[in-house]
Protein backbone atom coordinates (compact mmCIF):
# COMPACT_ATOMS: atom_id res chain seq x y z
CA UNK A 1 0.00 0.00 0.00
CA UNK A 2 3.01 2.48 -0.24
CA UNK A 3 2.43 5.22 2.31
CA UNK A 4 -0.56 3.70 3.78
CA UNK A 5 0.71 3.40 7.35
CA UNK A 6 1.67 6.88 7.14
CA UNK A 7 -1.41 8.46 6.12
CA UNK A 8 -3.58 5.86 6.40
CA UNK A 9 -4.91 3.82 9.21
CA UNK A 10 -7.69 0.74 9.08
CA UNK A 11 -10.28 3.20 10.07
CA UNK A 12 -9.47 5.61 7.96
CA UNK A 13 -9.35 2.89 4.96
CA UNK A 14 -12.84 1.14 5.77
CA UNK A 15 -14.29 5.01 6.08
CA UNK A 16 -13.00 6.02 2.22
CA UNK A 17 -14.10 2.60 1.28
CA UNK A 18 -17.79 2.98 2.58
CA UNK A 19 -17.67 6.41 1.59
CA UNK A 20 -17.37 5.85 -2.11
CA UNK A 21 -19.46 2.57 -2.08
CA UNK A 22 -21.95 4.01 -4.39
CA UNK A 23 -19.39 5.04 -6.96
CA UNK A 24 -17.54 1.74 -7.24
CA UNK A 25 -20.48 -0.28 -7.38
CA UNK A 26 -21.79 1.18 -10.32
CA UNK A 27 -18.36 0.94 -11.78
CA UNK A 28 -17.46 -2.04 -10.88
CA UNK A 29 -20.31 -4.08 -12.21
CA UNK A 30 -19.81 -1.88 -15.33
CA UNK A 31 -16.01 -3.05 -15.74
CA UNK A 32 -17.00 -6.64 -14.67
CA UNK A 33 -19.66 -6.33 -17.39
CA UNK A 34 -16.85 -5.30 -19.69
CA UNK A 35 -14.27 -7.90 -19.27
CA UNK A 36 -17.06 -10.90 -18.94
CA UNK A 37 -15.80 -14.01 -21.66
CA UNK A 38 -12.74 -11.65 -22.50
CA UNK A 39 -9.32 -13.19 -22.80
CA UNK A 40 -8.12 -9.73 -24.19
CA UNK A 41 -8.02 -5.99 -23.93
CA UNK A 42 -9.85 -5.37 -27.43
CA UNK A 43 -11.99 -2.53 -28.87
CA UNK A 44 -14.90 -3.85 -27.12
CA UNK A 45 -13.79 -3.73 -23.36
CA UNK A 46 -12.30 -0.16 -23.97
CA UNK A 47 -15.79 0.69 -25.08
CA UNK A 48 -17.50 -0.60 -22.23
CA UNK A 49 -14.43 0.67 -19.92
CA UNK A 50 -15.42 4.44 -21.61
CA UNK A 51 -18.80 4.00 -20.64
CA UNK A 52 -18.13 2.75 -17.08
CA UNK A 53 -15.70 5.90 -16.57
CA UNK A 54 -18.75 8.39 -18.22
CA UNK A 55 -21.41 7.19 -15.78
CA UNK A 56 -19.11 7.70 -12.89
CA UNK A 57 -19.03 11.14 -13.95
CA UNK A 58 -15.36 10.60 -14.92
CA UNK A 59 -16.42 13.26 -17.77
CA UNK A 60 -15.60 12.89 -21.44
CA UNK A 61 -11.95 14.45 -21.37
CA UNK A 62 -10.33 13.00 -18.83
CA UNK A 63 -12.31 9.63 -19.90
CA UNK A 64 -10.68 10.11 -23.25
CA UNK A 65 -7.08 10.90 -22.03
CA UNK A 66 -7.54 7.24 -19.82
CA UNK A 67 -8.43 5.03 -22.46
CA UNK A 68 -6.10 6.59 -24.89
CA UNK A 69 -3.26 5.62 -22.65
CA UNK A 70 -4.43 2.16 -22.32
CA UNK A 71 -4.92 2.02 -25.97
CA UNK A 72 -1.69 3.12 -26.26
CA UNK A 73 -0.26 0.35 -23.67
CA UNK A 74 -2.09 -2.22 -25.33
CA UNK A 75 -0.66 -1.16 -29.05
CA UNK A 76 3.00 -1.41 -27.11
CA UNK A 77 2.66 -4.76 -25.40
CA UNK A 78 0.93 -6.53 -27.68
CA UNK A 79 -0.95 -8.67 -25.87
CA UNK A 80 -2.68 -7.67 -22.49
CA UNK A 81 -5.27 -9.74 -20.70
CA UNK A 82 -8.28 -8.48 -18.58
CA UNK A 83 -6.78 -9.57 -15.36
CA UNK A 84 -4.15 -7.15 -15.72
CA UNK A 85 -6.81 -4.54 -16.82
CA UNK A 86 -7.44 -3.38 -13.10
CA UNK A 87 -3.78 -2.88 -12.24
CA UNK A 88 -3.26 -0.42 -15.60
CA UNK A 89 -6.61 1.35 -14.85
CA UNK A 90 -4.94 2.42 -11.73
CA UNK A 91 -1.65 3.12 -12.53
CA UNK A 92 -3.53 5.26 -15.34
CA UNK A 93 -5.80 7.11 -12.99
CA UNK A 94 -3.19 7.74 -10.37
CA UNK A 95 -0.99 9.14 -13.03
CA UNK A 96 -3.79 11.76 -13.67
CA UNK A 97 -4.49 12.63 -10.00
CA UNK A 98 -2.23 15.72 -9.11
CA UNK A 99 0.26 15.41 -6.35
CA UNK A 100 0.17 17.61 -3.50
CA UNK A 101 3.18 19.62 -3.24
CA UNK A 102 5.94 18.61 -0.49
CA UNK A 103 4.65 20.62 2.16
CA UNK A 104 1.73 19.38 2.29
CA UNK A 105 -0.55 18.13 5.35
CA UNK A 106 0.34 14.79 6.78
CA UNK A 107 -2.43 13.71 9.20
CA UNK A 108 -3.63 17.46 9.56
CA UNK A 109 0.36 18.74 9.81
CA UNK A 110 0.85 21.81 9.04
CA UNK A 111 3.76 23.11 6.71
CA UNK A 112 6.47 24.43 8.85
CA UNK A 113 7.67 27.94 8.35
CA UNK A 114 4.34 29.94 8.70
CA UNK A 115 2.82 30.23 11.76
CA UNK A 116 -0.39 30.84 12.08
CA UNK A 117 -1.19 28.57 9.28
CA UNK A 118 -3.72 30.74 7.05
CA UNK A 119 -6.28 28.71 4.84
CA UNK A 120 -8.94 30.79 3.30
CA UNK A 121 -11.97 28.99 2.69
CA UNK A 122 -14.00 29.29 -1.07
CA UNK A 123 -17.20 27.91 -2.89
CA UNK A 124 -20.55 28.20 -3.37
CA UNK A 125 -23.15 28.07 -0.76
CA UNK A 126 -24.93 24.80 -0.36
CA UNK A 127 -21.60 22.29 -0.74
CA UNK A 128 -20.90 22.14 2.58
CA UNK A 129 -18.19 24.91 2.70
CA UNK A 130 -19.08 25.84 6.70
CA UNK A 131 -19.21 21.63 7.67
CA UNK A 132 -15.79 21.68 6.09
CA UNK A 133 -14.45 24.13 7.81
CA UNK A 134 -15.56 22.98 10.81
CA UNK A 135 -14.31 19.32 10.28
CA UNK A 136 -11.01 21.31 9.52
CA UNK A 137 -10.50 22.75 12.87
CA UNK A 138 -11.62 19.92 14.77
CA UNK A 139 -9.01 17.65 12.84
CA UNK A 140 -6.69 19.98 13.54
CA UNK A 141 -7.10 20.76 17.02
CA UNK A 142 -7.37 16.59 17.07
CA UNK A 143 -3.61 16.76 16.33
CA UNK A 144 -2.63 18.89 18.92
CA UNK A 145 -2.85 22.88 16.55
CA UNK A 146 -4.56 25.46 18.28
CA UNK A 147 -6.99 26.87 15.77
CA UNK A 148 -9.31 30.44 15.62
CA UNK A 149 -11.86 30.90 12.68
CA UNK A 150 -12.73 34.06 10.93
CA UNK A 151 -16.11 34.55 9.71
CA UNK A 152 -16.03 36.30 6.87
CA UNK A 153 -19.03 35.35 5.01
CA UNK A 154 -21.05 38.35 6.38
CA UNK A 155 -23.31 38.60 3.62
CA UNK A 156 -25.97 35.78 5.41
CA UNK A 157 -26.24 36.10 8.81
CA UNK A 158 -26.80 32.00 8.94
CA UNK A 159 -23.47 31.40 7.88
CA UNK A 160 -21.84 33.39 10.80
CA UNK A 161 -24.51 31.70 12.76
CA UNK A 162 -23.40 27.77 11.56
CA UNK A 163 -19.30 28.98 12.15
CA UNK A 164 -19.89 29.90 15.33
CA UNK A 165 -22.06 26.91 16.42
CA UNK A 166 -18.93 24.71 14.79
CA UNK A 167 -16.43 27.19 16.49
CA UNK A 168 -18.78 26.23 20.08
CA UNK A 169 -18.52 22.61 18.74
CA UNK A 170 -15.30 21.95 18.36
CA UNK A 171 -14.02 24.50 21.18
CA UNK A 172 -12.26 27.03 18.95
CA UNK A 173 -11.81 30.53 19.10
CA UNK A 174 -13.88 32.72 16.31
CA UNK A 175 -13.52 36.09 14.95
CA UNK A 176 -16.51 37.61 13.99
CA UNK A 177 -18.74 41.01 12.76
CA UNK A 178 -22.12 41.55 12.26
CA UNK A 179 -23.78 41.51 8.85
CA UNK A 180 -22.73 43.55 6.17
CA UNK A 181 -19.69 44.20 7.49
CA UNK A 182 -16.62 44.21 5.45
CA UNK A 183 -15.60 40.40 4.74
CA UNK A 184 -11.84 42.09 4.11
CA UNK A 185 -11.88 43.74 7.96
CA UNK A 186 -12.87 40.56 9.36
CA UNK A 187 -10.13 38.37 7.73
CA UNK A 188 -7.72 41.43 8.76
CA UNK A 189 -9.18 40.56 12.64
CA UNK A 190 -9.12 36.97 12.26
CA UNK A 191 -5.13 37.19 11.26
CA UNK A 192 -4.50 39.70 13.72
CA UNK A 193 -6.01 38.04 16.35
CA UNK A 194 -4.30 34.52 15.75
CA UNK A 195 -0.77 36.29 15.55
CA UNK A 196 -1.68 37.62 18.58
CA UNK A 197 -2.83 33.94 20.27
CA UNK A 198 0.22 32.76 18.37
CA UNK A 199 -2.33 30.43 16.43
CA UNK A 200 -1.04 27.51 14.59
CA UNK A 201 -4.41 27.48 12.19
CA UNK A 202 -6.37 30.22 11.27
CA UNK A 203 -9.56 29.34 8.66
CA UNK A 204 -11.06 31.92 7.12
CA UNK A 205 -14.89 31.61 5.79
CA UNK A 206 -15.73 33.69 2.73
CA UNK A 207 -19.09 34.89 0.28
CA UNK A 208 -19.94 32.15 -1.96
CA UNK A 209 -21.64 33.97 -4.52
CA UNK A 210 -21.57 33.17 -8.25
CA UNK A 211 -24.22 35.33 -9.72
CA UNK A 212 -21.91 38.53 -10.03
CA UNK A 213 -18.93 37.38 -10.81
CA UNK A 214 -16.84 40.52 -11.28
CA UNK A 215 -18.12 41.45 -7.80
CA UNK A 216 -17.14 37.91 -6.10
CA UNK A 217 -13.44 38.33 -7.99
CA UNK A 218 -12.98 41.87 -6.47
CA UNK A 219 -14.22 40.35 -2.70
CA UNK A 220 -11.60 37.77 -3.14
CA UNK A 221 -8.87 39.91 -4.33
CA UNK A 222 -9.55 42.27 -1.34
CA UNK A 223 -9.46 39.51 1.28
CA UNK A 224 -6.23 38.54 -0.16
CA UNK A 225 -4.76 42.32 -0.11
CA UNK A 226 -5.69 43.09 3.25
CA UNK A 227 -4.58 39.42 4.97
CA UNK A 228 -0.81 40.19 3.02
CA UNK A 229 -1.27 43.50 4.55
CA UNK A 230 -0.84 41.86 8.20
CA UNK A 231 0.99 38.84 7.19
CA UNK A 232 3.06 38.82 4.44
CA UNK A 233 2.72 35.26 2.31
CA UNK A 234 -0.47 34.79 3.49
CA UNK A 235 -3.13 33.44 2.70
CA UNK A 236 -1.17 29.68 2.84
CA UNK A 237 -3.65 28.00 1.15
CA UNK A 238 -7.22 29.04 -1.11
CA UNK A 239 -9.25 25.91 -0.35
CA UNK A 240 -12.17 25.34 -3.19
CA UNK A 241 -14.73 22.97 -1.44
CA UNK A 242 -16.53 21.39 -4.59
CA UNK A 243 -19.71 19.29 -4.00
CA UNK A 244 -19.03 15.36 -5.53
CA UNK A 245 -22.37 14.86 -5.38
CA UNK A 246 -23.52 17.59 -7.95
CA UNK A 247 -20.72 15.76 -10.47
CA UNK A 248 -20.31 18.10 -13.72
CA UNK A 249 -21.54 21.01 -11.97
CA UNK A 250 -18.72 20.91 -10.04
CA UNK A 251 -16.54 21.68 -12.52
CA UNK A 252 -18.22 24.37 -14.01
CA UNK A 253 -18.31 25.94 -9.95
CA UNK A 254 -14.21 25.14 -9.97
CA UNK A 255 -14.17 27.08 -13.65
CA UNK A 256 -15.44 30.11 -11.73
CA UNK A 257 -13.49 30.48 -8.76
CA UNK A 258 -10.04 29.07 -10.14
CA UNK A 259 -10.78 32.10 -12.51
CA UNK A 260 -11.64 34.63 -9.27
CA UNK A 261 -8.69 33.59 -7.72
CA UNK A 262 -5.38 31.36 -7.28
CA UNK A 263 -6.80 28.35 -5.71
CA UNK A 264 -3.93 25.69 -4.19
CA UNK A 265 -6.12 22.65 -3.46
CA UNK A 266 -9.57 21.16 -3.36
CA UNK A 267 -12.05 19.36 -0.67
CA UNK A 268 -14.56 17.37 -2.34
CA UNK A 269 -17.54 17.05 -0.29
CA UNK A 270 -20.50 14.47 -0.04
CA UNK A 271 -18.96 11.76 -1.95
CA UNK A 272 -20.39 9.10 -0.08
CA UNK A 273 -24.11 9.89 -0.98
CA UNK A 274 -23.45 9.68 -4.90
CA UNK A 275 -22.66 7.55 -7.45
CA UNK A 276 -20.80 10.35 -9.43
CA UNK A 277 -17.01 9.95 -7.07
CA UNK A 278 -15.60 10.07 -10.40
CA UNK A 279 -15.42 13.69 -11.04
CA UNK A 280 -12.44 13.85 -8.34
CA UNK A 281 -10.77 12.47 -11.48
CA UNK A 282 -12.33 14.83 -14.19
CA UNK A 283 -11.55 17.94 -11.46
CA UNK A 284 -7.88 17.10 -10.73
CA UNK A 285 -7.16 15.95 -14.66
CA UNK A 286 -8.72 20.00 -15.67
CA UNK A 287 -7.64 22.05 -13.08
CA UNK A 288 -4.42 20.42 -12.23
CA UNK A 289 -5.13 21.20 -8.85
CA UNK A 290 -4.51 18.77 -5.84
CA UNK A 291 -7.43 17.43 -3.60
CA UNK A 292 -6.18 17.52 0.03
CA UNK A 293 -9.31 16.55 1.37
CA UNK A 294 -12.45 14.29 0.83
CA UNK A 295 -15.89 14.30 3.06
CA UNK A 296 -16.95 10.70 2.84
CA UNK A 297 -19.96 11.12 5.99
CA UNK A 298 -21.41 12.95 8.73
CA UNK A 299 -19.24 12.91 11.57
CA UNK A 300 -16.07 15.05 12.23
CA UNK A 301 -13.70 12.00 11.85
CA UNK A 302 -15.39 11.67 8.25
CA UNK A 303 -13.18 14.24 6.57
CA UNK A 304 -10.01 12.66 5.13
CA UNK A 305 -6.88 13.70 3.87
CA UNK A 306 -6.43 12.84 0.74
CA UNK A 307 -4.48 10.08 -0.87
CA UNK A 308 -4.75 9.32 -4.51
CA UNK A 309 -3.14 5.81 -3.92
CA UNK A 310 -5.57 4.77 -1.48
CA UNK A 311 -8.40 6.53 -3.20
CA UNK A 312 -7.57 4.54 -6.51
CA UNK A 313 -7.60 1.47 -4.81
CA UNK A 314 -10.93 2.10 -3.19
CA UNK A 315 -12.16 2.93 -6.32
CA UNK A 316 -10.90 -0.44 -7.99
CA UNK A 317 -11.17 -2.80 -5.68
CA UNK A 318 -14.15 -4.24 -3.76
CA UNK A 319 -14.11 -4.01 -0.06
CA UNK A 320 -12.76 -7.05 1.61
CA UNK A 321 -14.36 -8.15 4.26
Amino acid sequence: MGIFNKLFGKKEKESLDEGLQKTKEGFLSKLTKAIAGKNTVDEEVLDKLEEALVSADVGIETTIKIIERIENRVAKDKYINTSELNRILQEEIEDILVDAPEQSYKDFETPAGNKPYVIMVVGVNGVGKTTTIGKLAYNFKKAGKTVLLGAADTFRAAAVDQLTIWSERVGVPIVKQGMGSDPGAVAFDAVQSGLARNSDVVIIDTAGRLHNKIYLMEELSKINRVVKKIMPGAPHEVLLVLDGSTGQNALEQAKQFTAATDVTALAITKLDGTAKGGVVLAIANLFKIPVKFIGVGEKMEDLLVFDKHEFVDSLLNASKK
